[in-house]
């Protein structure tokens, strides 16, 4: 019974030639159909139906044979004017869908009945035929009636509908050179665009070309130029600087010297009639094959992906199903062809091998058929010829080698799981596909490594930055493992050693799933650490993943009480899904700053995975530059902790408790990380009810500064009590200074004896030798300044210096400070004496450490920009009788 409304009949009963076999119901048997209908088709010389014929045979032998699970009959007849291709299974109940006005064909997203529809919409004529052991479903495809030589046509359409052009049509033609310069401007292109032949010539294209596609994301205008041909929509900047929209058609030729040339024809884009190749109606997507003309669309298909990883994937799966395989890879060149990275796999047992590399010429596991076409009809004879296959039970294989102007760039394989099941017949066939591909390879992979380096560079630029950022150690650790994860690897461990005598230290762990961090630094601190080998260049280590396993199965026996708990337990699930994080692929980097090994990176993958060549060598120059910021923030580190122990050892011990008199002191030094700069203080008992007092200012900040503060304060403890007065102190302490030669500064200081009163007074001698003056606040209100100004310390040899006595009356206060106080500016601004008294007279009533509070507060409000001057404030207040 045929399917009513189709005809049955051929338009000619003379059949001239018939193939016929029969298939049998296993999956492979739908590629082996596939390649008996394209090869029968191609041999009887009719190539414009092959597609169309290879899409509907498979989804006809994919019904019987997957789903009606029949052995299959394909029988091919062809006559003058078409070819009939006639499926049959041995399930004649299946039913079969019906068109009719209440019940349409099925989904196209369904697998019952999407052979039908296929044939409906690319079959002249197809029907479908029962007998009691049978079912029958054919399809006519009519052969173009063309003249010889035509490589497409269109239909015959009404004049009305011809595209329009001008009243005569110009084609513009180039000659574009193998130093990719325009050698050749003919008289409509000067017309089109305005340009003489002498003002392009010698020029190169891109000059006047306006590409539409962005460098390096679509195809560019120089990979359109070196592609065989080329088709598309660009424009050309005209003499008046207007861009006119053009299509043009790009091929590229050699001359009889063996010269590349790319020839290109260009229209006004509103005449593309003229050169585009007319286009064919579209597939549906359900067909495993592709209405494609070019013979890199006839096996890759079209759409090609645009992607490498999409490209690859597809091509290992096409060449598989056109040698009938049950495997198929393909393997990219590394720049020097001295290995080959896996980048795509079908058919084998898991993705585990992907971006693994093996050696191309000599050694262990070398992979000796790259540079040739290759057959091995059994790989149990020789073991190990093609390492992708280690234990995967794929016994025949064929390989070709896949090249771009005579350079290696990679290696298509195709396996079987029996012997013998290819010859030199599948070689040059899969030669063939490989020479169609190899170009469209090797320019998506050259895209595709122009981004992966221009993205390298934007990342080790931000990591320098952030790394030169800080200078604090574990901030520089925790960002080198952010840098890492997830960018580089799934997770980073960071060791660090402390010097050439300690052992490596477990420092930093981190992973993208925060939950697994925990039990991913667990797992490490029960292992021994990677030896601290200094050579450059990420090595494998093997320890996590078998020390991963062997968790996961001590935890799986113990779940099962078969065994003891493992070392490290914190529940099934999350031993097993830590096994999973660190099963992959691990690498170590060594950190080496200043010629010593400070660490080591590690980086590691989940369970199957492998890292890419380019993700290694973006990590080792990560590595160099997270050493020597590691190294600097050591380094800074420990000169900070010296730095700030020296300087602790200049500031005074605990201040005395002086009877009946409050003593507050606040100190500030200028610069991070100092304790202690140019300004100083000291308060000390000189002997029995006597003290001494000073507050001084060193030229400058700084180390330099602090070792004479060091020397003034020592000096004056010393002279002070060896009984000399304050004259007398102060000018010993000149002549040190000024001892010190090249390395001395001058010092203004303020030095004073204090002695408490039994009428709750307190006596002062003070001397001010070029420092601010001391100001004292009366408990009236008023403030004055309590000594007068003389000459500062380390300038003049012979200094003649007095002291003057101070009487401090309960509830009074003297104030003392650096210049850090009353220099603070604002712009133009400063505090100066004036306003640290106005300060001063607020501050009646108040106790020493409220006073000197109060100036500093006022200080810091007086200006936005922390304090550039070290500053020190004394305060010393005799208290109210009634207070004590």
């Amino acid at each position: 019974m045929a399917k009513p409304g189709v005809e049955t009949r051929m338009r000619s009963s003379v059949i001239t030639a018939r193939a016929a076999a029969s298939f049998d119901p296993v999956g492979r048997s739908v590629a082996t159909a596939r390649a008996f209908v394209r090869d029968t088709l191609q041999g009887w010389g009719h190539s414009e139906v092959v597609d169309d014929a290879v899409v509907l045979t498979s989804e006809l032998v994919t019904n019987a044979i997957i789903h009606a699970g029949t052995a299959a009959d394909v029988l091919c007849l062809r006559t003058e004017d078409s070819v009939r291709v006639e499926v049959a299974d041995r399930y004649p109940e299946r039913e079969v869908p019906i068109q009719s006005a209440t019940r349409a064909l099925g989904n196209l997203d369904s697998e019952n009945g999407r052979g039908l529809l296929l044939c409906s919409a690319l079959a002249s004529r197809w029907g479908v035929e029962y007998t009691p052991t049978h079912k029958q479903v054919w399809f006519q495809l009519d052969l173009p009636q063309r003249p010889v030589g035509t490589r497409s046509a269109g239909p015959v359409l009404p004049t009305s509908l011809l595209p329009v052009a001008d009243q005569r049509v110009r084609v513009a033609v180039l000659q574009i050179d193998a130093a990719k310069v325009i050698s050749a401007w003919n008289e409509d292109a000067e017309r089109i665009f305005g340009y003489a032949a002498e003002q392009v010539i010698g020029k190169p294209l891109g000059d006047i070309a306006a590409w539409p596609h962005t460098p390096s994301i679509g195809t560019g205008l120089a990979e359109a130029l070196l592609l065989s041909r080329w088709e598309g929509s660009y424009g050309i900047r005209d003499t008046d600087g207007r861009v006119v929209p053009v299509y043009a058609s790009h091929l590229r030729v050699r001359d009889t010297n063996g010269e590349p040339s790319t020839v290109c024809l260009l229209v006004r884009d509103d005449e593309r009639a003229v050169l585009q190749t007319p286009q064919r109606a579209p597939v549906s997507d359900s067909g495993s094959e592709n209405n494609a003309t070019d013979p890199f669309e006839v096996f890759i298909g079209s759409p090609a992906p645009d992607d490498l990883d999409g490209l690859l994937q597809r091509t290992v799966e096409r060449a598989r199903d056109m040698l009938d395989g049950d495997a198929a890879f393909l393997l990219l060149a590394t720049d020097d062809e001295t290995e080959l990275e896996v980048r795509a796999t079908t058919g084998l047992p898991s993705a585990r091998q992907r971006f693994a590399r093996v050696t191309v010429e000599a050694g262990t596991g070398r992979y000796g058929s790259a540079r040739m076409p290759a057959v091995h009809e059994d790989l149990v004879a020789v073991p190990g010829a093609v390492p992708l296959l280690n234990s995967t039970g794929m016994r025949s294989v064929v390989t070709v080698p896949l090249k771009v102007e005579g350079r290696l760039t990679g290696s298509l394989g195709v396996a079987a799981e029996s012997a013998g099941r290819y010859s030199n017949e599948e070689a040059l066939r899969l030669q063939f596909a490989a020479d169609r591909i190899a170009l469209a390879v090797e320019s998506a992979r050259l895209g595709e490594l122009e981004r992966l380096r221009r993205g390298s560079l934007s990342f080790l630029v931000e990591a320098s930055d952030l790394l030169a950022g800080t200078l604090d150690r574990d901030q520089t650790l925790a960002l080198m493992a952010q840098m890492t994860v997830p960018t580089l690897a799934t997770w980073c461990a960071v060791y660090t050693i402390a010097d050439q005598a300690s052992d490596p230290y477990l420092s930093y762990v981190l992973h993208e799933d925060e939950e697994r961090i925990d039990g991913l630094k667990a797992l490490l601190s029960t292992i021994d650490p990677p030896d601290p080998v200094p050579t450059p260049g990420a090595r494998i280590w093997t320890a996590p993943g078998k020390a991963a396993q062997q968790a996961a199965l001590l935890a799986s026996k113990h779940q099962l009480g078969l065994g003891t708990a493992p070392p490290v337990s914190s529940g099934i699930g999350t031993t097993l899904a830590t096994a999973a994080a660190v099963g992959g692929e691990t690498v170590v980097l060594p950190l080496v700053a200043r010629n010593r090994v400070i660490g080591m990176l590690t980086l590691g993958k989940p369970s199957d995975d492998h890292f890419r060549q380019e993700i290694l060598e973006l990590a080792e120059d990560l590595s160099r530059r997270a050493a020597l910021a590691l190294d600097n923030a050591r380094l800074y580190s420990e000169r900070v902790a010296i730095s700030q122990s020296l300087q602790r050892s200049l500031l005074p011990p605990e201040m005395p408790d002086i009877p009946g008199v409050e003593v507050e002191v606040i100190y500030r030094a200028a610069g991070e990380g100092n304790e202690v700069g140019g300004d100083f203080y000291d308060v000390f008992p000189i002997r029995d009810g006597a003290y001494g007092f000073a507050i001084g200012d060193v030229c400058g900040t700084g180390p330099e500064a602090a070792a004479v503060t060091g020397l003034a304060r020592h000096a004056l403890r010393l002279l002070a009590r060896e009984g000399f007065g304050g004259p007398a102190v102060l000018e010993r302490l000149n002549a040190a200074i000024l001892d010190e030669g090249a390395r001395s500064r001058f010092l203004t200081l303020l030095y004073g004896e204090l002695w408490p009163q039994e009428d709750g007074s307190a006596l002062l001698k003070v001397v001010c030798a070029g420092h601010p003056l001391p100001l004292r606040l009366s408990q009236d209100g008023t403030v004055e300044p309590a000594a007068d100004p003389q000459p500062l310390l380390g300038v003049m040899e012979d200094l003649e210096l007095h002291e003057q006595m101070v009487t401090l009356n309960p509830g009074d206060v003297l104030l003392c400070v650096t210049d850090g106080v009353t220099e603070r500016r604002e712009g133009t601004r400063m505090l100066g004496d004036e306003g640290l008294m106005e300060v001063l007279t607020a501050c009646t009533g108040l106790t020493a450490g409220a006073v000197a509070t109060r100036v500093l507060r006022a200080v810091e409000r007086f200006a936005a920009e922390p304090a550039s001057d070290d500053m020190a404030i004394l305060a010393m207040r005799v208290p109210e009788l009634h207070a004590r």
